[in-house]
């Protein structure tokens, strides 16, 4: 727990759900959203985790967190480290270490942004997720769209499926992928190329976009795929990936 060992752990760096029963498949969980992103989606409605501004919401500490987890421990199971972007946070592996102590499950949830972190989490059997989610948000050459101007294109696309590669070493039921159904991002083409760089065994998730309080204002007056449209895509993606769903 080293990076832990050099973190502060009194600082404010998410939004704690105590009690989740969707996060984490098939049990009662907890779930920190970590603020901080290093990719700027548009369509996202998480501003204030992205942006980090912890004064917009109820932002809590990891002593905040570890107590609740030690007060818990005869209803909860499982713990989610969402975001914002986990891979970012600089004492992730320390965290997944102490929750795993604890006796809990861990599942996080990713960008798939930082396969070296992932590399190195996976490296351990404690700091290894029991469960990881990762977003394919677009196809991999598309992702430098969703760079901040101060985030360098250092070979996301390759990174993007190095994430997919790692994350596929567990097993299917302890993985799964993710996609944001979003007119103008993802069409039936887009939905092939990105089955082509999953494993032909994954769990593949869709949601509906939402207009609204998005990144950026201009998706907010985006209309979404129609139920037809959506249960269309759906479709096709099961062409390649039998297990596609939408959520």
């Amino acid at each position: 727990m080293k990076d832990l060992d050099n973190f502060d752990t009194r600082k404010k760096i998410g939004s704690l759900v105590k009690t989740s029963f969707v996060d984490y498949p098939e049990h009662v969980a907890a779930a920190l959203f970590l603020h901080g992103c290093n990719l700027r989606c548009p369509y996202c409605y998480n501003k204030e985790l992205v942006t980090g501004k912890t004064e917009d919401y109820p932002a809590v500490s990891l002593e905040e967190v570890f107590e609740h987890l030690q007060k818990r421990k005869a209803v909860l199971s499982g713990f989610v480290i969402s975001g914002g972007e986990p891979c970012i946070f600089p004492a992730l592996g320390g965290l997944i270490e102490k929750v795993h102590s604890l006796g809990y499950l861990v599942k996080l949830d990713t960008n798939g942004t930082r396969p070296e972190v992932l590399e190195k989490l996976f490296a351990a059997a404690a700091t290894k997720p029991d469960f990881v989610a990762m977003d394919l948000k677009t196809i991999p050459e598309n992702y430098a769209k969703f760079l901040p101007a101060n985030e360098a294109n250092n070979l996301i696309s390759e990174k993007i499926q190095k994430s997919v590669e790692i994350i596929s070493r567990l097993p299917a039921k302890n993985r799964e992928f993710r996609t944001v159904l979003v007119p103008g991002l993802t069409d039936k083409n887009s939905i092939e190329k990105m089955a082509a760089i999953l494993p032909k065994d994954a769990g593949w998730r869709f949601a509906s976009f939402a207009n609204g309080g998005c990144l950026d204002p201009a998706f907010d007056n985006l209309q979404p795929f129609s139920a037809a449209e959506t249960a269309e895509l759906v479709e096709y993606a099961k062409s390649f990936i039998e297990d596609s769903a939408l959520r």
